[in-house]
């Protein structure tokens, strides 16, 4: 009796706001209700613009404000599916009534592409929100765990930790942003060097193509499955959940933060972390983290942090780290012995005690935007060159630059570049994040280019350090700047070379080749997607 009174009151719903909805409009909510309400028991939710609740969900996971104010297109519709089916209606109906999606896992995507749309042809568009499918199945016998692509990294954290306190999975540090997204760009995070990236240990998953079909691995083809570990899955489909392969961990592992600062020789360590953190031991995942501080001019300085992750005890942690770079002078009272999840609640700030804290998916930030950027380093930096970076970081002050330099090596290494669609591998020292968040104001246009251009002059001054021709990116620190396209459904080849071969390099003529396959019309477009090219 509920599920028939939820579903008339759908039902109700739908009707009234197809009525004063376009032609268009009306003909996507009714297909959608079609498709969806003689099959799901228990329906999926979908809102349009006049609807009461529709600005807070819609903002609920939106990271970054200045997209909201940035003159971009917003949905027509948001869409929470609660079962796959409901995904697969969303495409059929999309498709059939010129609605084209949007995918949203956790909404942390750089640009905001998961949400708003710069194309000049204005058609609409829905987002499909997959937080309502988030559900966590761990077999801890197996080492493996079908995880809904809703679900976040706290939530995987979490649940597999729960199933077993020595089984971990490579993931990233911010416990909010969603494994949807996520994982179909690569995925970094602190046991990259023992495991490799969160994408190299994705066996399996399901995926609705753009005839709305449900696909798993052994249906949608090893080229498509190769496609979506680190080409962007977005680009191909939808995926609604992955399938990990889990990974041992020791019952205690240890970890270390130390601080230095210009005045202590953080420029000289950085410079030689350069060599020593892609060649130590695997067990060793040793990033550092970059940032002005201090009032200008008398005090301002960079602080220089050095964070590292040891699988195993304290003792067998200082024993490797004074060998390999003993300048750093890492002391027993630097140190904790954690287990996997304890160190995935500190290195994201959270206290030790309340592992539920991870399935919190309310973003930290929500009443400010940022601009990311990133770079992969071939070669040691001079410290003259940092030198100079540091004059460019000291120039602000109240919202400062931050940089996150994460090590490569171990497994990152061993992995052949065309192995997965992700293809930075071998010859990588490391890759830069360069990120800055600010607050609004009310000269929040103002306050944007200021940043922006700040942003850009520092990535200008980083171009003859770091790795050329083409000067690489990571796919999920997107970057509008490499290029894009506004125009849906009309991305030349030329065109989407501009940031294609930065994110996949030479992948990306066999991922513009799958996509020809799978989704030859583009229906899966977005301003840097990967367009559908059979033949060069």
């Amino acid at each position: 009796m509920a599920s028939a009174v939820i579903f008339s009151c759908f039902l109700f719903f739908l009707l009234c706001t197809s009525h004063a909805a376009n032609h268009q409009h009306a003909n996507f909510l009714r297909c959608f209700l079609e498709e969806t309400g003689g099959s799901s028991s228990s329906p999926s939710i979908i809102y349009t613009p006049n609807a009461t609740s529709f600005a807070t969900l819609y903002r609920s996971s939106i990271q970054n404000l200045r997209f909201l104010s940035s003159g971009a297109e917003t949905p027509s519709f948001l869409i929470v599916p609660s079962v796959a089916h409901d995904a697969q209606a969303a495409v059929l109906c999309g498709r059939r009534h010129g609605v084209r999606l949007r995918v949203r896992s956790g909404g942390h995507d750089y640009e905001g592409l998961s949400y708003v749309s710069f194309s000049r042809t204005h058609g609409p568009f829905a987002v499909l929100d997959l937080s309502g499918l988030r559900s966590i199945d761990v077999d801890a016998e197996a080492r493996t765990a079908w995880v809904g692509a809703g679900a976040t990294v706290g939530e995987v954290y979490y649940h597999v930790a729960a199933a077993s306190p020595t089984a971990a999975f490579p993931v990233g540090v911010c416990t909010t942003v969603g494994v949807g997204g996520l994982f179909s760009g690569g995925g970094l995070g602190s046991l990259q060097r023992k495991y490799g990236v969160s994408a190299d240990n994705i066996v399996d998953a399901e995926l609705v193509n753009a005839d709305g079909e449900l696909l798993t691995r052994e249906t949608m083809g090893e080229d498509l499955f190769w496609a979506i570990r680190g080409g962007g899955a977005a680009n191909f489909g939808v995926v609604v959940a992955y399938k990990l392969r889990l990974v041992p961990v020791p019952p205690r592992l240890t970890l270390f933060s130390v601080s230095r600062t210009l005045e202590e020789g953080a420029t000289r360590l950085l410079h030689s972390w350069q060599s020593i953190a892609p060649r130590v031991a695997d067990d060793l995942w040793l990033r550092t983290l970059a940032l002005a501080v201090g009032e200008a001019p008398v005090n301002r300085t960079i602080q220089v942090i050095f964070q590292g992750l040891f699988l195993g005890p304290r003792h067998a942690m200082l024993a490797a780290i004074n060998k390999s770079f003993p300048e750093l002078g890492v002391r027993a009272e630097d140190c904790n012995e954690l287990s996997w999840v304890e160190t995935a609640l500190a290195l994201d700030g959270h206290p030790l005690n309340d592992p539920s804290v991870l399935l919190d998916r309310r973003p930290v930030y929500s009443n400010s935007s940022f601009k990311g950027k990133s770079d992969f380093v071939r070669k040691p930096i001079s410290q003259k060159a940092w030198e100079g970076l540091w004059e460019v970081m000291m120039e602000g002050e109240e919202e400062p630059m931050a940089m996150a330099l994460e090590p490569w090596g171990g497994r990152l290494w061993d992995i052949e570049d065309d192995a997965i669609a992700f293809p930075h591998r071998k010859g990588n020292l490391y890759n830069i994040q360069y990120l800055m968040r600010w607050f609004e104001t009310q000269e929040a246009e103002a306050e944007t280019e200021r940043h922006l251009r700040w942003m850009r002059r520092l990535y200008d001054y980083m171009a003859p350090h770091v790795s050329s021709n083409p000067r690489a990116a990571y796919l999920n620190y997107k970057d509008i700047d490499l290029g894009s396209s506004t125009e849906e459904g009309r991305t030349s080849y030329m065109e989407a070379s501009a940031w294609g071969r930065r994110y996949f390099l030479h992948n990306f003529d066999k991922l513009a080749k799958v996509k020809a396959r799978v989704d030859p019309e583009n229906y899966f477009w977005n301003e840097q997607g990967i367009p559908p090219f059979a033949a060069w």
